[in-house]
């Protein structure tokens, strides 16, 4: 003789059968795609330094959304349709610690930053074009922006190479938290008081290098250059350290779909 347990079991199981097959396909495939990437970098101590540091990275990479008659993105790993087509954009900025770079004593340190905001790209199959805009959190809370474009290269199916400039801009609250010196701070260091205004704040190139290792797991490798222009590139902290920015970063990439 059945038990109790075991018949609830099998009437719970008889009835999200039913209901799943009574629901409509396109509930049924509803999901969500995306990728976390974790590594290492080397970059600039702060911006505008001569010195350089290790630095955890992160980045998240919108794969594909599914939902109902919403059908965005071919998902994480896939080649992206040609066309235009809406992204997330995503920044860290480290924090600048007085503390580790004593050339700065004066000057407020600056908590780590994180910016959030979206872009549009524009692409093709061996090219693309792109801007970003985001909004700084934390260290920051000033408005950047980001202009790009990317030749691709696909030597086979598991790689991708991408290479193109960059013009980075920010607002008046970014450049003069990070490039300009108040009158305390120039009281209290080897710094002149300095006011810097935003605009285009660096200009350079950038090189990406994906290798899919399976279907969910891919090697990223990205170095770039860039050189601070106009009131970050004048600013005294600028100008005590290198106007040249150099950046390389190394780290695996994880894909996730979640289905709801």
């Amino acid at each position: 003789m059945r038990t109790t347990s075991a018949i609830v079991v099998s009437l719970a199981t008889t009835l999200a059968a039913t209901l799943a097959a009574a629901l409509p396909a396109a509930a049924q495939e509803r999901s969500f795609n995306f990728a976390l990437t974790g590594g290492v970098a080397a970059i600039p101590s702060y911006p505008g330094a001569d010195s350089y540091r290790a630095a955890p990275d992160a980045g998240f990479t919108f794969g594909s959304l599914k939902w109902g008659k919403v059908n965005i993105g071919n998902g994480v790993g896939a080649t992206p349709r040609n066309g235009l087509a809406l992204r997330g954009a995503f920044k860290v900025i480290g924090s600048r610690d007085v503390a580790d770079n004593p050339e700065l004593a004066g000057l407020a340190d600056i908590d780590t930053a994180v910016e959030l905001g979206f872009g549009l790209v524009y692409r093709q199959s061996n090219w693309q074009a792109f801007g970003e805009v985001r909004r700084g959190f934390g260290g920051h809370e000033g408005v950047t922006g980001t202009l790009g474009a990317d030749v691709i290269f696909r030597p086979n199916d598991r790689l991708t190479l991408t290479a193109g400039p960059r013009i980075n801009l920010g607002n008046d609250t970014f450049a003069a938290t990070y490039f300009g010196v108040s009158a305390a701070e120039a009281a209290a260091s080897r710094f002149g008081a300095y006011q810097a205004s935003g605009g285009v704040l660096g200009a350079g190139i950038q090189m990406q290098a994906s290798y899919a290792l399976t279907d969910d797991w891919a090697l990223d490798g990205m170095l770039s250059y860039e050189r601070l222009q106009n009131d970050a590139a004048d600013s005294p902290i600028t100008m005590s350290g290198s106007p040249d920015q150099w950046r390389v970063s190394i780290g695996l990439t994880r894909a996730f779909t979640l289905r709801f």
